[in-house]
């Protein structure tokens, strides 16, 4: 099995860079795969001179061998990006680089040479311009599985999805449909099986206050349709759940993710649950992609004050690749 994975830089002018110099200079702490950085040189020894950090970076090229990512130096496969100073304000101008950035990663999957990737955060807004709504569904056409996408955000105490992502609120209602949560949670069920030889038990959310039907066609009703099946499919289902206790309770049902109908549902009060010990895995892909589950910092860059947690229990994940 292949032992190496890389980590996508990321957006230029965020924590990034932060983050993976003390996920590599703590990497002794943790048990980890070798990992290398996709990523422009220039800029990493321009941002480490303003962060004051003191790491020898080591350029790797496209046929690296394991041996190749060992020792103290960071190994990084060089994108080249020029930029002046170490940190600037976020536009489009690094919206290439960061595509051949995701480009390189893709083809280093397509060749065997890593089992999946990392990328470290991008401004969904700055580098899609509405075309995507993130990183999850931007991948998943890249690589023909569209709208087989699934965003589970993990921690291994309770894990959280939702069938709608970065869509405005308005529209959550009419996206909502039985065919998508029934695929949603059967790709949920699969990885688990897969991960953790274990059947999950899956706690499904209604949309509206209370689980209220506010008309003859309401979603309310295309969830519990939704649930009924998969609880015939022999799938640990329970729900529709009110919103507003589901998180009071997961612990004592035991549950091991809950499933909303839309991100702030599900998102918000996981956040203040687990903070930084918490990732973003790309489900129904061909490869594991995950990322750390905050943004770009972008109000303490160069500040030396960013967590990179989220970052190591990315790294970490991967060692359930055997």
């Amino acid at each position: 099995m292949i032992k190496s994975i890389a980590i996508i830089a990321g957006e230029p002018n965020s924590i990034s860079s932060e983050i993976i110099f003390k996920s590599w200079k703590l990497k002794k702490k943790y048990i980890h795969k070798s990992f290398f950085i996709i990523g422009s040189i220039h800029l990493l020894n321009l941002q480490m001179k303003k962060l004051k950090y003191k790491i020898k970076i080591k350029k790797i090229d496209k046929n690296f061998k394991l041996k190749d990512l060992k020792g103290s130096a960071l190994p990084v496969y060089d994108v080249k990006y020029k930029q002046q100073k170490p940190f600037e304000k976020i536009t489009n101008k690094s919206n290439q680089y960061i595509f051949e950035c995701f480009n390189i990663a893709l083809k280093f999957i397509q060749n065997r040479k890593i089992t999946g990737f990392i990328n470290c955060p991008v401004s969904k807004e700055t580098l899609f311009k509405n075309k995507y709504q993130g990183i999850t569904e931007f991948l998943s056409k890249k690589v023909n599985k569209k709208n087989n996408e699934v965003m589970l955000i993990y921690n291994k105490n309770l894990s959280v999805s939702p069938i709608t992502t970065h869509i405005p609120l308005s529209q959550v209602s009419s996206k909502i449909n039985y065919y998508k949560i029934v695929k949603k949670v059967k790709i949920i069920n699969i990885f688990y099986k897969s991960f953790f030889n274990k059947k999950p038990k899956i706690a499904i959310l209604g949309l509206n206050p209370h689980n209220f039907y506010p008309s003859k066609k309401s979603e309310e009703k295309i969830i519990s349709k939704a649930i009924k099946y998969l609880y015939k499919s022999k799938i640990n289902v329970e729900g529709p759940l009110s919103t507003d206790s589901s998180f009071v309770v997961y612990n004592r049902k035991k549950f091991d993710v809950i499933v909303g109908m839309y991100h702030d549902q599900v998102l918000t009060p996981f956040k203040a649950l687990y903070k930084f010990k918490a990732i973003n895995i790309t489900l129904g892909l061909p490869f594991l992609r995950i990322s750390p589950d905050h943004g770009t910092g972008k109000d303490i860059l160069g500040k030396k004050i960013a967590n990179p947690e989220s970052l190591i229990e990315s790294i970490k994940f991967f060692n359930y690749i055997k």
